[in-house]
């Protein structure tokens, strides 16, 4: 039996809402995902820590706050600083279009804006594990 692809779904800094990311965290289990959920105000290092002992294959970060370009970044230096850069970070969120570049420039392999598809979700992550994404 294959392994489920295991996503870790957290929520960086001071930001309190978290519909989006229990939408996102519920379609991707119903996509056969396993999924674990860190809660609210988490730190990057926390996210990363969380990622590793859990042995995730994929991060997926979410914000509303407005702190997606200082916080995404620190997550992927984080999982750099304990060795595990090879884990995929990606994020959603109210995410202004211009902010884009410069979070794939810090390492984030994608973002997803509000009224993606899930299912544009899914794939991404299932390219992401099979090693062929095209972003």
């Amino acid at each position: 039996m294959e392994r489920k692809i295991r996503v870790l779904i957290a929520k960086p800094g001071l930001d309190g809402h978290d519909r989006g990311a229990l939408i996102i965290a519920q379609a991707l289990r119903d996509h056969g995902m396993e999924v674990i959920y860190t809660g609210l105000r988490q730190s990057a290092s926390q996210i990363a820590q969380a990622a590793i002992q859990e042995d995730v294959d994929v991060i997926g970060l979410s914000s509303l706050s407005g702190g997606h370009n200082t916080l995404f970044p620190k997550v992927v230096e984080s999982l750099k600083e304990k060795g595990a850069e090879d884990i995929p970070v990606i994020g959603g969120g109210v995410i202004p279009d211009e902010d884009i570049p410069y979070l794939k420039e810090k390492g984030i392999k994608k973002i997803f804006t509000p009224g993606t598809p899930t299912s544009e979700t899914v794939e991404f992550i299932e390219s992401c594990v099979r090693g062929d994404h095209s972003e």
